[in-house]
Parts: C-alpha cells; sequence; structure tokens
C-alpha cells in the first residue's frame, strides 16, 4: 500500500488543484491519500473531494508546522511507502508511477523528484527561480552518477515507511533534516527527475528573503540534529558553483538577472550568519510565511 501525503496551512485555494493531479495519476495497487492541515478553511475545501474519492483522509493537525504535522501522519500512514508533497504545489501526471518504480530496490530509503518553476522567465525572480531549480537538477544528477548522496526536495519526495519515525519540531528544513537521517542509517536517496512538480515561487524580494532565510538557514541546524556532515547545500558549495550558474543565461539581460542573484545570495548568507552567530535569533523564529507562492 501506498500513502500520498498533502500537507498544506491556509491554502484553501491551491488545495484543489494539488488533489486533482494526485487523482490524475495512474496508481497501481491500493493506496490512501491524507490531507494534513491545521486550519479548518484548507480541510472544508480537501473534503469537497471526499465524495468523489473514498481514498481520501483528512487529518487535523496540531498547528505547531509541518514538522509537527509529519509526525502525526508518519503515525497515521498505513503504506510502506509514503510520498510527500505540498497544498500549494502540484504534481505532473505521472509523478508516483515514476517514485514508486524506483522502490523496488530494498536499500533504497528515500526518492525525490524534480521541482519546476512556474514563475515567468522573462521577470527577474522568475529568472531566480528558473536558474535555482535547473542548477539544483544538475547538482543532484551528477552526485547520484558519483554515487554521492543527495537531499530531497520537500515540494515532492518518498520514504520507505519506518525508517524515520520522528523529526524535532524546530527543524526548519524537515526534508534535509530526514534525507540526512535516512542517509545515516545506511540506505540510498535516489532522484526521480520525470516525476515534475510545479512550483510558484515568490514574486517579491522580501518573500524571496523569507523563504531562503528558511531553507538555507534550516542547514544550520543539521550539525547537531545529524550525525554525519556531509552537505549539499552551504556559501562555500554555492561560491564553487560559480562558473556554472554564469553559464546559464541565454541573453544580456538574464545575464544581468544572474549578476544580481549572485549579490542577492551575498546578501542572503550574510543575513544567516548575522541572525544565527551574532544576534542569536532562535531558528524557529526565522520560520515566516511567504504569500507570493500561493
Amino acid at each position: 500500500m501506498i500513502s500520498i501525503v498533502i500537507t498544506g496551512y491556509k491554502e484553501s485555494k491551491t488545495i484543489g488543484k494539488a488533489i486533482e493531479q494526485v487523482l490524475k495519476n495512474k496508481i497501481k495497487g491500493s493506496y490512501e491519500l491524507i490531507i494534513a492541515a491545521p486550519d479548518k478553511e484548507t480541510l472544508d475545501a480537501a473534503r469537497v473531494y471526499l465524495k468523489r474519492n473514498k481514498k481520501i483522509k483528512i487529518l487535523k493537525d496540531e498547528g505547531r508546522g509541518k514538522p509537527s504535522a509529519l509526525n502525526q501522519v508518519f503515525k497515521k500512514a498505513k503504506g510502506d511507502i509514503i510520498i510527500m508533497t505540498d497544498a500549494d504545489v502540484h504534481i505532473s501526471e505521472n509523478a508516483i508511477p515514476y517514485i514508486i518504480n524506483i522502490f523496488k530496490d530494498p536499500k533504497i530509503g528515500a526518492v525525490t523528484g524534480r521541482p519546476r518553476s512556474l514563475s515567468p522567465r522573462n521577470k527577474m525572480l522568475g529568472f531566480w527561480s528558473h536558474l535555482l531549480t535547473d542548477i539544483a537538477h544538475d547538482i543532484r544528477d551528477k552526485r547520484i552518477k558519483d554515487g554521492k548522496m543527495i537531499v530531497c526536495s520537500g515540494y515532492l519526495y518518498a520514504i520507505r515507511r519506518g525508517i524515520v519515525k520522528n523529526i524535532p519540531d524546530e527543524a526548519l528544513s524537515e526534508d534535509a533534516v530526514i534525507s540526512h537521517m535516512i542517509y545515516d542509517k545506511g540506505y540510498k536517496i535516489l532522484y526521480a527527475p520525470e516525476a515534475e512538480v510545479y512550483v510558484k515561487y515568490p514574486s517579491t524580494f522580501s518573500d524571496w528573503i523569507k523563504q531562503k532565510k528558511r531553507s538555507a538557514g534550516g542547514y544550520n541546524q543539521l550539525g547537531y540534529i545529524v550525525k554525519k556532515k556531509e552537505r549539499m547545500r552551504s556559501f562555500a558549495k554555492e561560491s564553487e558553483g560559480i562558473f556554472k550558474v554564469l553559464a546559464y543565461p541565454k541573453t544580456i539581460k538574464e545575464f544581468i538577472y544572474t549578476i544580481s542573484l549572485i549579490f542577492a545570495r551575498i546578501y542572503l548568507w550574510t543575513l544567516i550568519f548575522w541572525d544565527i552567530n551574532v544576534m542569536r535569533k532562535n531558528l524557529k523564529k526565522i520560520w515566516v510565511r511567504v504569500e507570493s507562492t500561493k
């Protein structure tokens, strides 16, 4: 059996699309679709689909964040494989079969899909999203070929049930935490680029900073949450990939956008260093809802 999980918070306008795209997938065998959210609006929007499909289950989580919601899901889910995605994104019509097929190998502990940007490439922040997602794809693809660890994308990934039973509630990047916990236990993490998930990225710089501080800042937690120190993301690693980034733009306008992104990332990592190492901010306070991605 397979458990498909959609988590969300105040996503009543997008949860329907997320559910519909899951239901379009041709899934062999039995499955359950769990919708987890703390707010009435999102859950009510999901309940509309209960009459269409009896495999849908509603779970009202405790409202303490995504890690806490996933911990509740791990206790309720019945599937041998747990596929996780978000209520403000939607997956491709064949994403689930591609992911499930890889789990035929018992040594595989997790499989991640490929995020695709829905943001306009002709706008600066939209271009940034295309550059970053395409570079992330290249990095995952190369690391898999080199036999190295990769970190799953929280937008769409799956884990083998029982490997991870509980994650810290304060985790900012639960996808990174779960990936490292699985890797630490000796399991492989593979990549299914054909399993695409479509994402709307921030359209304002302030929202971009909020989102990136949460995801990049979350990597600073890995030192005390997981044992092994291998990382995919850090300022140093980003610096190593500068030539790949500079080769990405196709026009002069895109080249200018790329240079702007480099300075934006330097600013971002400076803010993270300041908040964590100088101001000693609680990492939990870095999590701020990003409205322009909805």
